[in-house]
């Protein structure tokens, strides 16, 4: 597998206060297997599918860190795309961190405070699986200002936006976004930005949700409740679908997707 184009979501990660009980439920909901080489006490754990890695478990290194999946967006320079970040208007929460010999990460927010990963790979580039039962597929950024929004990540990715329908017609303000160099559309795009209507609590704040497919929404959402976990948007049909919003044992949120024609 080659490396990930510059952009482009090539990671996923939980951070959670007990690993252990992570490793359950989502061994469970997903039926991820761990490497129990990489299972010595409070150290990340990569999750696999089919013996293809899938995402990653992490505990947490201080009590106050936000429960929650970041993703990682693929550079080849974290330092360069970092000073760009800034240069926008967006934080580092982490400067870029070497993670030999893995590669190198960085976490930042944008102007509107969503947080996400960067990650520079080396021996490990990242999703070995995509797009199947139990593996990442999809991630959009939530937000209240959708122009800041836009701007800053066409901006910085050089992202190329695309307009799917009107609101009224999927149900949500929404913009998906492709790599530089390819065609905007439905078989290009690596990642969306939804606007947060007055639905949401007015106490979210700006996010990216990871979504992960499935062959089934609605077992996965009985599944989820039935392991401890709890069904925030239950299950609805998309233009893309069938969906639903999750919360982990834990309390950490994702979605799970149910692709049309499965």
């Amino acid at each position: 597998m080659g490396g990930y184009p510059e952009g482009a979501p090539c990671w996923a990660d939980v951070t959670l206060s007990d690993l252990a009980a992570g490793k359950r439920f989502y061994g469970e909901l997903f039926g991820w297997t761990f490497d129990e080489s990489e299972e010595r006490r409070g150290r990340y754990t990569a999750a696999y599918k089919g013996g293809r890695r899938v995402a990653g478990l992490q505990p947490k290194r201080d009590g106050r860190l936000p429960t929650s999946w970041t993703v990682y967006l693929a550079t080849p320079d974290a330092r360069a795309l970092a000073a760009r970040i800034r240069e926008a208007g967006g934080q580092l929460i982490t400067d870029p961190l070497p993670v030999p010999p893995h590669g190198t990460l960085a976490v930042a927010a944008d102007p509107g405070g969503a947080v996400f990963g960067l990650w520079q790979g080396a021996g490990h580039l990242g999703f070995e699986l995509t797009r199947a039962p139990g593996a990442y597929c999809w991630t959009e950024v939530y937000t209240r200002d959708k122009d800041q929004a836009d701007a800053f990540y066409e901006s910085v990715f050089g992202y190329l936006g695309g307009d799917p329908g009107a609101p009224d017609e999927i149900g949500a303000d929404f913009r998906t976004w492709s790599l530089p160099g390819t065609e905007p559309g439905p078989d290009s795009t690596v990642g969306g930005r939804s606007l947060m209507s007055d639905a949401f609590p007015a106490a979210l704040p700006d996010h990216f949700l990871v979504y992960f497919s499935v062959e089934d929404c609605d077992a996965a959402a009985a599944a989820c409740t039935r392991l401890g976990g709890r069904v925030t948007a239950a299950p609805f049909d998309i233009p893309y679908g069938r969906m639903a919003v999750l919360n982990d044992n834990q309390g950490a949120t994702f979605a799970v997707l149910q692709a049309s024609g499965t």
